[in-house]
């Protein structure tokens, strides 16, 4: 009645090609959103302080390290 290649599964053979261009799209896909937040993140303007900062340190702290 039924042939028993009806029931069966066949792993589907498919092109490296196909694989590759996947792969690259999936890449540039990656790269351009990285670049983008990148971008994104260079244009805030976050706040510097507005307080100059001086700290002397004395000499007796000091030490050579040679």
């Amino acid at each position: 009645m039924y042939s028993e290649n009806i029931m069966k599964f066949h792993k589907r053979q498919g092109d490296r090609s196909d694989f590759f261009i996947k792969l690259s799209i999936k890449a540039t896909l990656i790269a351009v959103l990285l670049f983008a937040l990148i971008i994104f993140v260079d244009k805030i303007d976050f706040p510097t302080p507005n307080k100059k900062i001086e700290t002397t340190i004395p000499n007796e702290n000091l030490k050579i390290v040679k």
